[in-house]
């Protein structure tokens, strides 16, 4: 179960990572083929050394902090966040291209589909936030059958395909007679376009990490559990990756940047087919039972490593958010028990992402990866330190402290994951220059623009809540202490609502309860007077005129003049508030109670009550009519109140 749950989106980077590599070599033309066995040979030695020493981080940290926690607690806050701003960057590309190279293979084989390539990206997108929204855990059995048939089909692809050109009958795909309009080149430029491929074919590196994040998940022992799938993943991976590379060109394909650069290719009226569908075709045959089941498991694979992301970037978003570094509603779990802010950010980015790109694979790979090295490098780097620090202390202990089983790591376990972190930050530090070199010009600016810009905003977040947390620090210093209590109660127009917020504050036994009402014209204070008289209310009407209609104003100016009279009392306001059930029914009241509560809070001393009163269209939302007012049932009233018999009102002048 772990592998299809933490390795689908490793495995499924296999899905274009041949065809980018072979994409980026045929600019130059066909000739440039030749060099794809060495340059997937790279990637393979890579992928093992990334492997290999992403077994000494689980082993050394299985807590699941995976690279963020590698570089905050041995280089520093500013790698740790660094680290951080390039996992989440690397989480919204996951998802875009994931679901971009998804939908790609399902246009190869259903070319119908094209037109609707930008639509059908944002609706997988958003049918993932639902799903995950909804709390379907990828711990689920049915996420595991995509991630097998896929394994499965594609290896029964790779060796059948090998076996036939093995015993003379070469599967030849569509492209294969294509001529191809390659561009010239100089020598520098032939170095940089094989650095290039190098560096898209890296892309079979991406989801190698997300076995160190999810050892936790694991049961016991958890490292050796986790280890073992790391190096699953590790070799299918390869044996995919390699065994695909070197199909497609056993079968001639040509997958060209520009469809219009293929020689007798009908880009205007047909989508490019994407590598996996013409080693298929040319495998199986076009439009067989076998074809369709590679397509579909490839695109469901895709679509499976894109809802990887979907649990990785808000669990980091919740760590984040826990040491200060994110907003803290990142850290809130929805009513399903998920951390549905951070799901729904990660989707919104991603529609976006999709949304810019047209959904486009070729430029999305072009920002992919520049973040995975990012954090392989400084988690690498960080490792080297971890291990260095464990060498020291164990020097420290006495020959038989070092012989106790207390003992952390022995000495050969350190000079190991020492000799072998080193490697892997030697190795991801010159592909991330490769990769920057070869791809900045290309769109990858973008990434180095986002990175620093998500770091700073961390950092200055953090901050923020630092200075916070000192300023409402509890200490002996502090006293608070009013004399007095008073309630007011914002009078509009004599209406129920009004009532009922009456009714409030002489339940709450205030020292004193005051009616105020701000009169914009001498007319509506006279006949509020009249009216309050008439009805013989409670409590008495404070008016106060304000010929240049402002509201906020003349009540703090009163609440002034009544404390430097009675003294600092705490002062309590009662609004009453509209609850409707249509939306659109917002838009028809002014909702002024609220613009006033917001300014009243500025005011030192004042706290807000905003009263209820909901309105018949509010059963949508509740279920249930809002015209009684609290205790008339019980008490055996009627559905209309009378004024002069509120409750808490007797004895009150």
């Amino acid at each position: 179960m772990a592998l299809p749950i933490f390795a689908s989106d490793a495995l499924s980077s296999v899905a274009y990572a041949p065809q980018e590599l072979l994409m980026i070599l045929l600019i130059g033309g066909t000739a440039f083929l030749a060099f794809s066995p060495w340059i997937a040979t790279a990637v393979v030695v890579l992928l093992i050394v990334v492997v290999l020493s992403y077994r000494q981080l689980i082993k050394a940290y299985p807590s699941g902090g995976g690279d963020y926690e590698v570089a905050r607690v041995n280089l520093g806050e500013k790698s740790g966040v660094v680290v951080a701003s390039a996992l989440l960057v690397d989480y919204i590309l996951t998802v875009a291209v994931s679901v971009a190279s998804g939908v790609d293979n399902i246009i190869s084989a259903l070319p119908v589909l094209n037109t609707w390539r930008v639509e059908l990206s944002i609706g997988f997108v958003v049918l993932l936030v639902l799903v995950n929204l909804r709390g379907v855990r990828e711990a689920s059995r049915a996420f595991a059958l995509p991630t097998y048939i896929f394994i499965g089909s594609i290896a029964l692809m790779i060796v059948v395909g090998l076996a036939r050109w093995a015993v003379g009958d070469t599967p030849i795909a569509s492209s294969a007679g294509f001529a191809v309009k390659a561009e010239d080149i100089t020598q520098a430029g032939i170095i940089l376009l094989i650095l290039r491929a190098f560096s898209s074919g890296c892309s079979a590196l991406t989801g190698v990490e997300a076995v160190s994040n999810g050892v936790p998940a694991f049961r016991r022992p958890k490292v050796k559990n986790a280890q073992r799938t790391l190096t699953a993943m590790g070799l299918i991976a390869i044996i995919l990756f390699a065994g695909l590379t070197m199909l497609a060109l056993v079968a001639g394909v040509r997958y060209s940047e520009d469809p219009c650069a293929l020689v007798g290719f009908d880009c205007v009226n047909q989508p490019q087919p994407s590598l996996m569908a013409q080693v298929a075709a040319a495998t199986f045959g076009n439009n067989s039972i076998l074809f369709f089941v590679v397509q579909a498991a490839t695109a469901a694979v895709l679509l499976l490593a894109a809802n990887t992301a979907f649990n990785g970037f808000p669990l980091l978003g919740a760590t984040l958010a826990r040491d200060g570094y994110a907003p803290k509603a990142l850290n809130t779990r929805g009513d399903r028990l998920v951390f549905s802010n951070g799901m729904v950010a990660l989707g919104l980015a991603a529609i976006i992402v999709l949304a810019v790109t047209q959904a486009n694979l070729t430029t999305l790979i072009q920002l992919y990866i520049i973040g995975v090295f990012v954090s392989f490098s400084l988690g690498q780097a960080g490792m080297v330190v971890h291990w260095r620090r464990e060498l020291k202390k164990l020097k420290s202990l006495t020959p038989e402290a070092r012989a106790q089983k207390s003992a952390s790591f022995t000495h050969r376990e350190i000079w190991n994951g020492l000799v072998i972190n080193a490697m892997g930050a030697g190795f991801t530090a010159v592909v991330f220059i490769v990769v920057t070199i070869t791809k900045f010009v290309h769109g990858a600016w973008l990434v180095f623009l986002a990175i620093p810009i998500l770091s700073l905003l961390m950092i200055g977040v953090n901050r923020y809540y630092r200075d916070v947390e000192h300023e409402i620090r509890f200490d002996d210093h502090v006293h608070f202490g009013s004399a007095g209590d008073v309630a007011i109660v914002l009078v509009g127009k004599l209406q129920k609502p009004v009532a009922k917020a009456l009714d409030y504050a002489l339940a709450a036994r205030h020292d004193k309860t005051i009616a105020l009402h701000v009169a914009l014209t001498k007319e509506s204070g006279d006949d509020i007077q009249k009216e309050w008289v008439d009805h013989r209310m409670p409590v008495p009407l404070v008016i106060l005129d304000s010929p240049y209609r402002a509201y906020v104003a003349p009540i703090v100016g009163y609440i002034e003049k009544y404390r430097k009279k009675y003294g600092p009392a705490v002062v309590t306001v009662y609004l009453p508030q509209y609850i409707v059930g249509h939306w659109w029914e917002n838009f028809l009241h002014n909702r002024r109670s609220r613009r006033i509560a917001q300014q009243l809070m500025l005011v030192h001393g004042v706290s807000i009550t905003l009263v209820p009163w909901m309105l018949d269209s509010s059963e949508l939302i509740y279920g249930r009519r809002s015209r009684p007012l609290p205790g008339q049932q019980r008490a055996g009233r009627g559905t209309e109140p009378t004024v002069g018999s509120l409750p808490g009102a007797r004895g009150r002048d």
